[in-house]
């Protein structure tokens, strides 16, 4: 207990009373990050990509369709999205599990808004003591004209930012000629206001307060690691004692470690911990640190590696387990191929047209006057097409039948259901118990002349022999 009471009161916690001016240094985890923080260019450029002559990822929530690319997804189908959910969290269970926060440091929107927040203030005020004897300075012209410049970009970031967002739903095209001129409704221009000040509010003003205090992800990443994880770590054994840098040093007179305590590591962090304290809530695994100490080892004549990606079990000296032996790697990957399996089955069975058939429960059937039996039905037609279609009705049984209500094609609007009630009736002869199988089938044609349909088993209901 005394032991886990030191090292808890040496983790760096800043709740607030500073604000975080990371030095920023070139390396190649920095160049990682740039690299995956361009994945959110999809965010901003993703809404002006066409296909087919229309928007190729829509979420028409109004129309209750959802675009992508050559697929229309209705909410019928919904159930798509929570196996994509489910994948997208498995996921990220499997990122922690194996990397740590890896998907903090590199890809969450937090921290790549952020970063571009930061480096712009950088190239307005300067490095971090500039910004800090700025911040510390009165107010005079100079100060002004910076902070108001600074505070103008951090604004305009953050409405492109929700002018983005509601163009994936409202449609880029539309937003651009509705939004400017009044054209749009109250819940995009209250969506569109509220990103934007909530991005400037928490990449620009809380910054690492949000990985501290508000993001569920850090309270629950912990419980995902173990001995085996790989994570940013600075290596005690060869670090310690620290020591200074003389000149005049030899290497065969040192008695100090690898670490010369020049705190790069906690200068260019982004929440402002210290890696050689151990591993601890703020750190985001952006593997920043990495890129400070090697450089500093490149300076003083020491190898590379004093802070690296390591597991606790390396840095123990333990064998590492390959990852292919760890048990709940197969577990993830079991339910990743899963869920993953159920989205491209769901997308490849996307239909043209859904068919659903409701038997009359009361009655069960009729017997009319000629003797013959008849079944009410109710059909319900899905339209997932983009375009208002004709549908014919057909019915099938082992037995003659006669179907009455569907003598002519049923019209049937986009993303809609369409209901129309049908009638079978069969000989009583025909009938050798009391239920028969029966299949409906709607057939009809696309604007590109392509023939497609839909069955639906239900079954016909008579009297007893």
């Amino acid at each position: 207990m005394d032991e886990l009471y030191a090292e808890a009161h040496h983790w760096e916690v800043n709740t607030g009373g500073e604000t975080i001016h990371a030095k920023r240094m070139p390396g190649k985890w920095r160049r990682i990050k740039w690299l995956a923080a361009s994945v959110w260019l999809i965010f901003f450029l993703g809404p002006y990509v066409q296909w087919n002559g229309r928007q190729a990822v829509l979420f028409d929530i109004p129309n209750r369709q959802y675009h992508l690319f050559g697929v229309t997804v209705l909410p019928q189908d919904f159930w798509m999205l929570s196996l994509l959910l489910l994948f997208f969290a498995i996921l990220l269970a499997v990122a922690t599990a194996l990397a740590g926060r890896v998907y903090c440091g590199y890809f969450c929107f937090q921290t790549v808004w952020t970063d571009v927040f930061t480096w712009i203030e950088e190239r307005l005020e300067g490095s971090p003591p500039q910004r800090r004897k700025l911040d510390k300075a009165p107010v005079d012209a100079r100060k002004l004209r910076i902070k108001v410049l600074k505070h103008a970009i951090w604004l305009v970031i953050g409405f492109l930012t929700g002018f983005s967002f509601v163009a994936w739903f409202y449609g880029a095209g539309p937003l651009w000629r509705d939004f400017f001129v009044g054209g749009a409704n109250a819940a995009v221009y209250a969506s569109v206001a509220l990103f934007t000040f909530g991005t400037y509010l928490l990449a620009g003003w809380l910054r690492e307060q949000v990985c501290f205090w508000l993001c569920p992800y850090a309270r629950i990443q912990g419980v995902m690691l173990d001995k085996s994880t790989v994570v940013p770590a600075y290596d005690v054994a060869r670090g310690e004692p620290r020591g200074r840098v003389k000149k005049g040093d030899l290497e065969e007179t040192r008695t100090t470690g690898d670490c010369v305590d020049c705190n790069q590591c906690v200068a260019v962090c982004p929440t402002g911990v210290d890696i050689r304290n151990g591993q601890q809530e703020g750190c985001i695994t952006c593997g920043l640190c990495i890129d400070a100490c090697n450089a500093v080892m490149d300076k003083v004549g020491r190898p590379r590696g004093l802070i690296r990606y390591a597991s606790l079990d390396e840095l123990e000296g333990q064998s590492v387990k390959p990852m292919l032996l760890r048990p709940r790697v197969w577990v993830y990957t079991a339910i990743l191929a899963l869920a993953l399996s159920g989205i491209i089955y769901g997308l490849s069975t996307l239909a043209a047209i859904e068919l659903k058939v409701l038997h009359e429960r009361a009655p069960l059937y009729v017997q009319l006057s000629d003797g013959s039996i008849q079944n009410k039905y109710t059909l319900k037609i899905l339209n997932k097409s983009e375009t208002d279609l004709k549908v014919e009705i057909s019915a099938e049984a082992p037995v003659p039948l006669t179907l009455m209500g569907a003598e002519e094609p049923i019209a049937v609007k986009h993303g809609e259901v369409t209901p129309a009630i049908v009638f079978i009736k069969i000989g009583r002869s025909d009938l050798d118990g009391e239920r028969l199988p029966v299949t409906f089938v709607a057939t009809t044609q696309l604007p590109d002349g392509t023939q497609v349909s839909a069955e639906r088993e239900n079954a016909f209901f008579g009297p007893s022999r």
